[in-house]
């Protein structure tokens, strides 16, 4: 088992201050609104339900979380209003303010399993306070500080090492073990971790996002930032066999949340740059490295991986212009997604990387 102490001195601590909210909106008349409207066709049903294709055409807390967030950020108050109603009346079924973490549509009820998905309910709370603001809405920043008072009970924990560091759970069942929790790098959003505490007072939230960033830090020290970990007292080690300790899917959302989050000189993101540029001869975007060794295990011609690795390069160097490809329908849910992302943190953050 690989062991990684999670120093508490890391120079993230410091680097993670609290952040402005969110007032950019990508105006109406941006290039990028035509990504917006491809995107929408892409994943949006007339009723408001984000469809994941490739997994079986469900809908989950995530992508409903990713979609308000990005209608937010686009100014489209309608499709918000479309996504917030569909969510509400079809995932807001637990006793608590949080969403059930996935929908189908082939069974009955559609809700089998009522776990929520903390990122999902991040996303979505990020949303909500961003709209909220945006339109005058107090019931969307009510809605918003349910939310995350309830992911703040249910979600996050003290650290098995006894120091009262605060930990971000992937959600309320499911990922604790005798000793420890294992955890997923890639819900750490330290933006919206920030932005939902400093609206809605939870301020246990943005705690647990330094947490995780200086987390996130401590794994970056000896190879790339993998999609799971576990935690004991004794610190960062290899998850159980179900979780993949390989950095994939899931962990290419941390180096574009870095820079999401002004945060382009973290080390997770110059393991995640020297690992691509390492592997510069390969066809196509690298999906899955082996951590340890950063050699390629998976590749996509999807266009939105190499958006993602695009836009980090130049966010994190001197150069102008990033590698970012033209958006593409041609793609499944996930890869538009960040690829959408990568364009709006693009827009909003770093203009100097205008895509080529």
């Amino acid at each position: 088992m690989t062991s990684l102490a999670l120093a508490s001195g890391s120079p993230l601590a410091a680097a993670a201050q609290p952040g402005t909210l969110s007032a950019a909106v990508i105006p109406g008349n941006h290039p990028l609104q035509q990504a917006w409207t491809a995107w929408k066709t892409l994943c949006v049903t007339p009723e408001g339900r984000i469809i994941d294709g490739p997994q079986d055409a469900v809908s989950h807390s995530e992508g409903q979380g990713y979609g308000a967030a990005l209608a937010t950020l686009f100014g489209d108050v309608e499709t918000f209003e479309r996504i917030y109603a569909w969510t509400e009346a079809n995932l807001a079924v637990r006793s608590d303010a949080l969403l059930a973490w996935r929908w189908r549509s082939t069974e009955m009820p559609h809700v089998n399993d009522r776990n929520n998905a903390s990122d999902g309910d991040l996303f979505y709370a990020w949303a909500l306070v961003s709209m909220g603001r945006l339109m005058g809405r107090n019931d969307l920043i009510v809605r918003a500080t349910d939310i995350a008072r309830d992911l703040a009970r249910t979600c996050i924990v003290t650290h098995p090492d006894g120091s009262g560091a605060l930990l971000f759970l992937p959600a309320e069942v499911g990922f604790d073990f005798d000793g420890g929790y294992v955890l997923n790098p890639s819900y750490i959003m330290p933006r919206a971790m920030r932005e939902v505490a400093h609206v809605t007072g939870i301020s246990d939230l943005d705690a647990a996002g330094q947490t995780g960033v200086m987390m996130i830090e401590a794994l970056a020290q000896s190879g790339l930032v993998p999609d799971w970990v576990a935690i004991t007292a004794n610190g960062l080690s290899t998850p159980p066999p179900r979780f993949s300790f390989d950095a994939g899917y899931e962990a290419i959302r941390v180096p574009l949340f870095a820079v999401w989050s002004g945060n382009p000189q973290s080390q997770a993101v110059a393991r995640y740059l020297a690992a691509v540029q390492a592997n510069s001869d390969v066809a196509g975007s690298i999906t899955v490295f082996d951590r340890a060794s950063g050699r390629p295990k998976e590749v996509s011609n999807d266009p939105g991986y190499q958006a993602v690795s695009g836009l980090v390069y130049c966010a994190a160097t001197t150069g102008f212009g990033a590698p970012i490809p033209q958006f593409s329908t041609n793609q499944p849910y996930y890869p538009a997604t960040l690829q959408l992302m990568s364009l709006v943190a693009q827009a909003e953050m770093y203009p100097k990387c205008v895509p080529l």
